[in-house]
């Protein structure tokens, strides 16, 4: 089975023939939960759309399973995602593809576990999400994942010899990445010179950045969302402060923020889990139906929304999920088949444990004349 799928996924998108066997035609109803209005509607309307293009795919291959994806709204607030949390639920939903950012993600999956309903949050990344709650699972890194990781990285390629951390004391996502990247940062001996803090409500970041120009940084670590990154390459231009900037997978979406110079951007690396100019036919296929259909080069949050999909239809073939299957009867057997499959998609071959963490290895990528590349590119 795991050996299937791997080949199935590196093929679907020029083949459009899957090789799922089924007795019978099961149709799938999978909601979504994500931002696609507000200041974070470029990870929701990503990660629809990866997921809207990934159930198409998975339909038109006539393999025996038509995925009806049922879409809800959060604003990237956590009252509301519970809205859309019922409303989707109403519409049939059996299983969940979010939420797509953190703090909607901890309010729906906390709802979730008490209606014993099964969710695969694309890029919602803090361990409070999965938290004592069994049938919730990531295909993101973790936070502590992705702080670790930029935190060998830097070290591993020589990026940079003074390190300024500038994160949000506010966000859960943020400061649970830097906590461990400070802590791998200490065990590698990496010299840390300046760390300041900011809130969802801070529109100046002057003090923030001239505390990391004064105390010598020659890179500054941002474990934060592409909004305030974009207000702090503003405030480092203003004052012709030019560190290397390195990120993580919350600052894709830099390059399409409506009003933002984009060659402010130029150089930054961030850590993420899809390259969208990697070779592979996987990804080259994806990357050109993706642009046909929206008009832009996917980031990493539809590539993982994709995945969930593709992730979510092979864990209910092994569940034996059908289509009239409540929610509340397959979250067990969702939970075991999670465990058991792996899958190769566009972020990489990825298994799960019990505690709904995804083990697959991230990859470094630089903006690059307006565009991401590898950074060995």
């Amino acid at each position: 089975m795991k050996k299937l799928l791997a080949l199935v996924l590196s093929v679907v998108l020029c083949t459009s023939v899957l090789a799922f066997a089924s007795a019978e035609d099961v149709t799938l109803k999978i909601g979504h939960i994500g931002p696609q209005t507000g200041a974070a509607a470029v990870y929701g309307l990503a990660t629809y759309r990866g997921a809207l293009l990934a159930a198409e795919e998975l339909t038109a291959a006539d393999n025996g399973f038509t995925v009806e994806l049922i879409n809800g709204d959060d604003a990237h607030d956590a009252e509301k995602s519970i809205n859309a949390y019922n409303d989707i639920l109403d519409n049939g939903a059996q299983m969940i593809v979010g939420c797509t950012t953190t703090a909607p993600c901890i309010a729906v999956s906390q709802q979730a576990y008490v209606d014993r309903v099964f969710m695969l949050t694309p890029s919602a990344s803090s361990t409070d999400v999965t938290a004592g709650k069994d049938n919730m699972y990531q295909l993101c890194f973790t936070d502590p994942n992705q702080g670790a990781a930029s935190a060998a990285v830097i070290h591993e390629r020589n990026l940079g010899t003074k390190i300024a951390i500038i994160y949000n004391n506010a966000d859960a996502y943020s400061t649970g990445i830097y906590q461990t990247f400070k802590a791998r940062a200490d065990e590698l001996g990496m010299e840390i010179v300046s760390t300041t803090t900011f809130t969802d409500e801070t529109t100046d970041f002057s003090v923030q950045v001239a505390d990391a120009q004064n105390n010598g940084a020659d890179l500054v670590f941002l474990p934060i969302y592409y909004t305030p990154a974009s207000q702090i390459l503003i405030a480092a231009n203003a004052i012709g402060y030019k560190p290397t900037f390195f990120g993580v997978d919350g600052m894709d979406g830099i390059l399409t923020l409506e009003g933002f110079d984009t060659s402010l951007a130029e150089g930054v690396m961030l850590l993420t889990p899809f390259v969208a100019d990697a070779k592979d036919e996987l990804t080259v296929n994806f990357v050109t139906k993706y642009n046909e259909l929206y008009g832009e080069t996917p980031n990493q949050f539809a590539a993982d929304a994709y995945d969930c999909v593709y992730t979510l239809v092979e864990a209910a073939k092994v569940a034996g999920v059908t289509s009239d299957s409540a929610p509340e009867e397959i979250c067990d057997a969702l939970i075991a088949a999670m465990q058991q499959i792996q899958v190769t998609g566009l972020t990489g071959v990825m298994t799960w444990s019990a505690n709904g963490e995804v083990e697959k290895v991230p990859t470094a990528m630089i903006i690059k004349d307006g565009v991401y590349v590898g950074l060995d590119s």
